[in-house]
């Protein structure tokens, strides 16, 4: 992981799950991060932690990637203090409910389409102009097995990752003859804030959806990322699926009963 050392890394969504395992992990190769979420509070907890423990440097921002302008402003704001991202890791994204599309609360919609598809555009829109005047960079956008298989009532959320995986490809092929890699790193089941989020802050909904098996943690998807970002300038992973080993599928898990 020496590679890592010394880039500047670009992290959406850093403020809790795989956002922030991605900062730590990161930060313990020696790079210096640019971080960004809508909880301002806990990004400055995250930046004292890393300061104190890694000899890096910490930006952070207050940013929602579903506002273009606010997007497009703090990429002019990079640009004029001489921050070159050398990694952009796309990971703000979210789920909302878990109904049948006639059940289903079109806010929810609205945020899944806004945060998952529209802020990785108006992010990537923003920081890769850069990486191709540079001719170097990697765009990481983490992904989800919902991108690749729909599962009952996923229908939107499903949608919103098939677009992710559809962009990454797309990107993949507008960079060709350039050396800027494109990867998606898409889990499975990782226990982190998702569910909560998933069912509007329902706690006791969410903690069941991890029960009875052994789930990923955030920090084995910070690992992937690291990995495809270490390799070789020569190596583009551009499609990593990652599962726990109790799950085989989108649907398909293996529980213990209680």
């Amino acid at each position: 992981m020496h590679r890592i050392k010394g880039m500047t890394v670009l992290i959406t969504g850093a403020s809790a799950g795989i956002g922030e395992a991605c900062a730590q992990t990161f930060a313990s190769y020696g790079a210096h991060l640019v971080l960004t979420a809508r909880r301002l509070d806990r990004l400055e907890k995250l930046k004292r932690d890393i300061e104190f423990e890694h000899d890096v440097s910490v930006e952070i921002r207050a940013l929602d990637v579903r506002i273009r302008e606010e997007v497009d402003l703090f990429a002019r704001e990079l640009e004029e203090s001489g921050v070159e991202i050398d990694v952009l890791v796309n990971n703000a994204g979210l789920s909302r409910g878990l109904e049948p599309v006639h059940e289903g609360n079109p806010q929810g919609w609205d945020e899944m389409i806004d945060t998952n598809v529209k802020g990785l555009l108006y992010v990537t829109r923003a920081i890769l102009p850069g990486m191709v005047r540079r001719n170097r960079g990697h765009v990481v956008n983490i992904g989800s097995i919902a991108g690749r298989q729909v599962y009952p009532s996923g229908n939107v959320y499903n949608a919103s990752k098939f677009a992710v995986r559809a962009l990454t490809e797309g990107l993949n092929l507008d960079l060709l003859g350039t050396n800027i890699r494109v990867s998606s790193i898409d889990p499975g089941l990782v226990e982190t804030e998702f569910s909560e989020v998933r069912f509007w802050g329902d706690a006791e909904r969410a903690e069941k959806v991890y029960q009875g098996y052994r789930p990923l943690q955030a920090e084995d998807i910070a690992d992937a990322v690291c990995y495809v970002v270490s390799a070789p300038d020569h190596v583009n992973v551009l499609e990593m699926l990652i599962l726990p080993t109790d799950q085989r599928n989108a649907f398909l898990v293996h529980k213990e009963p209680k």
